[in-house]
């Protein structure tokens, strides 16, 4: 089954064809200013990779209701519009995306496939927030984990490459997240009812207490400008005046006061939220990097790991700084692997659109 897989971005449209086995036979990447992107584009890309036998589309948010991928009709389509005010940012340019498609290759079946769905197992304990029950019965309040296209398939590489039942993977690019998985399953994550819960990220400011927040907007920080703060102008940004992880690592290496406070930072909530997740776990088996800054920046990756001892975690330098690939960087005899894995949300996709239609 070769399999479309369709991923809106903040500004483009990436359009990924897979054959039955998971080959790669091409892919897009068409301009999407302001969520929208032109059908003509959309045909003409498609007559260049190939006719698909199905459509897979990532969706960042499925809400309570969809706890797994699911083959999209009108009255699907028409609930996930429904979960907008849920991901207000995001989930438009993926409803915008799916209906490019749709006008392109109506007649090809598709499925939904959801980065909240691999969440859903969350036990009540790492899902719920200490909220009045009258809030959370009202308004659906709940800790709903994003990222989970890619902490699903890196926990399944992982078990592929090193086995183990206890896996952290630590999902590292503009957004970042971790998850905590027990034999497949996710049981803890770093994200919540937001995107933003969690790490410092690029230009996202992560967990900031919230009688802070209200203590702004009793001084007349406006909703809509601690918003735009909070998503576009903290994080790395915010600290180094860059969201770029890599000039962050070459400004600490020369000295740079903001870069190092920026590494810094980012560092200890990386490694304190790595020890939660194991907490979760209780014990470490196999230690997940992915995304573009967990594959590609050794420093990150070493310095989360020089804290990491207690939990069995110890890098080998020469495979953490010069191996490709999906790899081992972790060195001999460590009781935890330290693994590097590709972050591959298009096979993860491909994986769920075969299930759904019986194709797998």
């Amino acid at each position: 089954m070769r399999v479309l897989v369709v991923n809106a971005g903040s500004s483009s449209l990436k359009l990924s064809l897979l054959d039955g086995g998971d080959a790669l036979l091409g892919e897009r990447e068409l301009a999407a200013p302001r969520a929208t992107v032109a059908a003509q584009d959309v045909a003409a890309a498609v007559a260049e990779l190939g006719a698909p036998d199905a459509v897979g589309h990532r969706i960042v948010h499925g809400g309570a209701r969809f706890r797994g991928p699911v083959r999209l009709a009108p009255a699907v389509a028409r609930e996930l519009d429904a979960l907008t005010d849920l991901a207000p940012l995001h989930q438009p340019k993926s409803l915008a995306a799916l209906r490019a498609v749709e006008d392109v290759l109506g007649g090809v079946p598709a499925v939904a496939c959801f980065d909240t769905a691999f969440h859903a197992t969350l036990p009540d304990a790492a899902a719920t927030y200490a909220l009045p029950p009258e809030w959370r019965e009202r308004w659906g309040l709940r800790r709903f984990g994003f990222h989970g296209l890619s902490h699903a398939y890196a926990a399944r590489r992982a078990a592929e490459l090193a086995g183990g039942s206890r896996v952290v993977t630590c999902h590292l690019g503009a957004g970042a997240s971790l998850c905590a998985v027990r034999d497949g399953r996710s049981v803890d994550t770093t994200m919540g009812f937001t995107p933003l819960e969690g790490l410092v990220m690029a230009t996202r400011s992560g967990s900031v207490d919230p009688g802070l927040l209200l203590w702004l907007l009793e001084r007349d920080v406006a909703p809509d400008e601690l918003a735009d703060a909070l998503e576009h102008r903290s994080g790395l940004a915010a600290l180094a005046g860059t969201a770029d992880m890599r000039a962050v690592i070459d400004g600490a290496a020369a000295g740079e006061a903001r870069a190092t406070l920026a590494l810094d930072v980012y560092v200890h909530h990386l490694r304190a939220g790595i020890g939660a997740m194991a907490a979760a776990l209780g014990g470490l088996d196999v230690l997940v990097f992915t995304g573009g800054v967990g594959e590609r920046a050794s420093a990150v990756r070493a310095r989360a790991a020089a804290g990491l001892g207690f939990l069995g975690v110890a890098l080998d330098p020469a495979a953490d700084e010069r191996g490709t690939g999906d790899r081992d960087v972790g060195a001999a005899g460590a009781a935890a692997r330290t693994l590097v894995v590709h972050a591959r949300e298009d096979l993860e996709i491909a994986r769920q659109v075969r299930a759904v239609l019986g194709g797998a």
